[in-house]
């Protein structure tokens, strides 16, 4: 195990010292002779006059014998040896040396300095070092002068590379701020001087630090211990990368193995009972002692027979094996840290007076305080504040199919055999041409698909003047099909389609091209999107019985786009079209009657009709192989409606709708494929493949499915988690498609800082929009936020309507924060009806913490009725949710007094798990940068239990 050693002993700021303060800065910088001593020496016994100095050294400061060098002088008593104990020894007391110049006259001709020029004096700036000056401000500073010493063993310091002054001075200049902080000095009035001694076993460093602000600057055991770590995790950085981690200096010691012990244990801790008659017993005691008790109700300032009596039920509580196993591994842990850089490290003793866990001490005084105060206790606290419960995310598209009608009709109206001009003048034929162009876009069981050969035929159509080609043209460069995707060459073909259609409709009136165009105009194809527009040309040719216009008229009545929004003249349009044999609107039908939007509800009409739409779908796409035929029937398929659910078959009509670039149909299939466990890994890439396509053509679910699989990774290894590009994505899916599931799922991540660093306001801006949403979960997470009291201040005003609307929407964790609210009676008026209500209804939607609190209210009575009866139902349905404290209530059910008093042990260990996972066994410390900072921290002290004087602690430690 690497070591290092640090001790920092002071020159007080009086006069009396200036002298030594002089003579010392001048002895590091310039003691002679790494290259004078004669190495055939060194391994000589050690002569007389040094042996008498060490007896006299021993008897003047017996701390000395611990250190190793006198270890390393007792097991071989060298001249090498001696000299280092001797340099050592005089190094570390040398605060309390005064008038032996024996001492003095020995350090100041002490040999193995490094030198640069006339001394070896250095600090972290380039300019020249004057030592007489240094020497000068020394002797004259008012206040203190700190002088560390930083050792290490001869094989570390040569593996490490710090046997020379070059990588001291670096090492040193980029410490200073912390080693200031821990002097409590200001980095900036900080003054630091080094020089290196090539001692023979252990190399070091000898410093002289001062602060310009002569009352700055004082030392704690607190203070040591966090200089020492910050040094042994530096200096052992490269040596431990296998047990470091990223984050802090207990991840960075302890490897992997260790760490998921410790959190197993402290897993137990938080998920386990204890029942303890001592524990409950003496918090009784400690109950009725804080109810006649004055003052601040912190362990600091209580009286010493009561702080007895909170240590007693600290050290009852250790005896559980859980908590004296994580206990056992905390110390541990906490060792093999300690021994980079203290030799013995101190005896942990019981778990009341550890230092770095006095928090449980806090913490059995609070929960005593919460029972004499008869307040009602939530032990789930930490389980239920989850402001992130599981949502159904769902497609970004409803099922509505408005976007899915078809572009042609293949004989109503379109007068699909009157043959071309001879002039190539604009018209609307379905020539045989033109028909083989279709036949290889789609494929069917005579003719292969055929990109190629189908833009081939379309585009000689197209030039021919033909209406229909030019507007399959357009599609096929806006999908990509059978070329790269090409947004302009598509609005190109898509402009000279509408030309050409209006051309036919001014030429003779025609109900077919009346549609079309009005379905251009619905989409934004070729030209501006004006839905108004578009309710004109569907009126003009809907007037004339045409039911696709029929149709399409409708869809804008129900959105209420280009039109007032009007159901009941939707339902009539639907029903017109219905009546013609058309399935797209008996399915519109089949919805209405099923939500009973312009109509009244009826079941048995519902199934009806969406039977007929299937059957319809059916029909139509054996004729025409349409994609969003195809889509369609996958969807009822997959979903049941009209027919009974078949996977298999939904994915075949899925996949032939993919093929031609259906990004609706693309979704759908990677979605089955994703879901399906035993998925191959070939298939699952093809899938995310699927996706990729889908969002690049503007599916915003898609766009939603693949952040989420970029947020987690794929278990096939399909994707890899990328949690820039799913931010990226989900980025993308909350601002263009207005996703708020997205937006809610941005908030979850901002505000967890797991994955991305935390940001509050940021994800309070996501969670915002999903909120303005109606997303009721995003309304709670954001409510949650605001009753926290974190980096965002308090405000249960801005938090209860938001609960209360995540409430209304049926959220059982709304619901039950609501009801402790009301029942705690702290951010706003106690109203124990309501709270018994609200806790109810999320107790009836399945909340394992309401059906808790309320089996619990109704043992205790008080807040209510007791109802022996209704608490057991109500702890039983908890219990078989795995709520341990309800199986632990049910276990003992008629074996207590008090059931917040019974629960007491328990609470008390889920507390210590939290407190162990806290804490970890080294962690950094901030230092107090004035007088009002340090007082603060000192009042904290007091109240933890720390001694008064606790910064005032003897200096002369290893």
């Amino acid at each position: 195990m690497p070591r290092v050693i640090f001790i920092c002993p002071y020159l007080k700021g009086n006069g009396r010292t200036a002298a030594q303060r002089r003579h010392y800065v001048k002895y590091i910088a310039t003691r002679e002779g790494v290259e004078l001593m004669d190495d055939s020496k060194r391994l000589l016994p050690a002569t007389w006059r040094q042996k008498k100095l060490i007896g006299d050294i021993l008897k003047d400061f017996p701390d000395t014998a611990q250190r190793f060098e006198y270890e390393d002088y007792l097991e071989t008593p060298t001249r090498e040896n001696a000299s280092a104990f001797i340099a050592a020894a005089l190094e570390q007391n040398l605060p309390f040396i005064d008038k032996r110049e024996n001492y003095i006259d020995y350090i100041a001709r002490r040999p193995r300095a490094e030198r640069a020029g006339a001394h070896g004096l250095f600090n972290g700036r380039d300019e020249p070092i004057v030592l007489d000056q240094v020497a000068k401000a020394a002797a004259e500073h008012p206040g203190n002068l700190w002088t560390p010493i930083i050792s290490l063993r001869r094989e570390d310091a040569a593996r490490l590379g710090y046997d020379n002054a070059a990588n001291w001075r670096a090492f040193l200049t980029s410490y200073a701020a912390d080693l200031a902080r821990g002097l409590k000095i200001q980095p900036e009035r900080f003054h630091w001087y080094a020089a290196y001694h090539d001692e023979g076993h252990h190399p070091h460093v000898h410093m002289v630090c001062w602060s310009d602000d002569a009352r700055e600057g004082f030392l704690t055991k607190d203070g040591i211990r966090d200089i020492k770590s910050g040094l042994a995790a530096r200096l052992f950085r490269q040596e431990l990368l296998h047990v470091y981690e990223q984050q802090t200096v207990y991840r960075e010691l302890l490897s992997e193995e260790t760490q998921r012990e410790m959190e197993s244990l402290i897993a137990r801790m938080e998920r386990g009972t204890l029942r303890s008659e001592a524990i409950e017993y003496d918090m009784a005691r400690l109950v009725e002692k804080l109810r006649a008790h004055k003052g601040k109700k912190q362990y600091g300032y209580l009286s010493a027979p009561v702080k007895e009596l909170v240590d007693r039920i600290v050290d009852e509580l250790a005896k559980d094996g859980r908590v004296a196993d994580a206990y056992a591994k905390w110390c541990d842990m906490r060792l093999e840290v300690l021994q980079t850089y203290l030799k013995e490290p101190p005896h942990p003793g019981p778990l009341s007076q550890q230092k770095e866990l006095k928090r449980i001490r806090n913490i059995v005084v609070e929960e005593a305080a919460k029972l004499a105060a008869g307040a009602f206790i939530f032990e789930e606290t930490e389980q239920a504040g989850e402001p992130f419960p599981d949502q159904h995310d769902g497609s970004l598209l409803p099922d509505d199919f408005e976007s899915e009608l078809p572009e042609t009709d293949a004989g109503d109206g379109a007068e699909p055999d009157a043959p071309a001009p001879e002039d190539a003048a604009p018209h609307v034929a379905w020539s045989d041409e033109y028909r083989r162009a279709k036949a290889c876009l789609f494929g069917s069981e005579e003719t292969p698909r055929d990109f190629d050969m189908a833009m081939r035929l379309f585009t000689s159509e197209a030039l021919a003047g033909n209406a229909l080609a030019m507007y399959d043209l357009a599609r096929m460069h806006a999908d990509g099909l059978g070329v790269d995707p090409d947004p302009a060459a598509a609005h190109e073909w898509y402009a000279k389609a509408l030309a050409a259609f209006s051309a036919v409709e001014d030429e003779k009136a025609n109900r077919y091209v009346e549609y079309r165009i009005g379905k251009m105009h619905a989409a934004g194809l070729g030209t501006d999107q004006d839905h108004g527009a578009a309710a004109d040309w569907f009126r003009e040719s809907a007037d004339q019985g045409y039911k696709y216009a029929q149709y399409s008229l409708a869809g804008l009545y129900a959105q209420g786009k280009g039109v007032d929004q009007d159901n009941a003249a939707a339902f009539g349009l639907y029903t017109k079209a219905a009546a013609q044999v058309f399935p797209y609107a008996s399915f519109e039908l089949g919805k209405m009657f099923r939500d009973g939007v312009g109509t009244q509800k009826d079941q048995a009409e519902s199934v009806s009709h969406f039977q007929t739409a299937y059957r319809g779908f059916i029909s139509l796409e054996r004729q025409s192989h349409d994609d969003k035929l195809q889509y369609r029937l996958g969807w009822m398929l997959e979903n049941g409606v009209g027919t009974e659910k078949d996977i298999p078959a939904a994915m075949a009509f899925y996949e032939k709708a993919a093929g031609v670039g259906n990004p609706h149909a693309q979704y759908a299939l990677a979605r089955l494929i994703l879901a399906d466990e035993h998925a191959a890994s070939e298939r699952a890439r093809e899938a995310v493949a699927l996706l990729e396509k889908a969002a690049d053509a503007g599916n915003g679910s898609a766009v939603y499915a693949l952040a989420k699989l970029y947020r987690d990774g794929s278990g096939s290894g399909a994707v890899e988690k990328n949690i820039v590009r799913a931010v990226e994505l989900f980025e993308r899916a909350a601002v263009e498609y207005q996703s708020d599931h997205a937006a809610y799922q941005l908030g979850k991540l901002y505000l967890n800082g797991e994955d991305i660093p935390k940001d509050t306001r940021e994800a309070i801006r996501w969670l915002e929009q999903a909120s303005d949403q109606g997303n009721q979960y995003a309304q709670y997470a954001l409510a949650v936020v605001y009753l926290s009291d974190g980096e965002i201040p308090k405000d249960v005003a801005r938090a209860l309507p938001l609960l209360t609307k995540s409430a209304g929407a049926g959220n059982e964790h709304a619901l039950y924060r609501l009801g402790r609210l009301y029942l705690a009676g702290e951010d706003v008026p106690k109203d124990t009806e309501r709270a018994v209500r609200y806790l109810t209804e999320a107790a009836e939607r399945g909340n394992q913490y309401a059906q808790y609190t309320l089996g619990k209210l109704y043992l205790m009575g008080g807040e209510i009725p007791r109802d022996r009866e209704r608490a057991r139902h109500w702890l039983e349905q908890s219990a078989a949710q795995g709520n341990e404290y309800a199986r632990f209530f049910l276990d003992h059910f008629d074996n207590f007094r008090d059931p917040s008093l019974f629960m007491a042990a328990t609470r008390l260990m889920h507390h210590m798990g939290r407190v162990f996972r806290d804490n970890p066994p080294v962690q950094e410390k901030g230092s107090g940068s004035d007088s009002k900072v340090r007082r603060r921290e000192r009042e904290k002290k007091i109240a933890l239990g720390h001694a008064p004087d606790d910064h005032e602690l003897s200096q002369n430690m290893n």
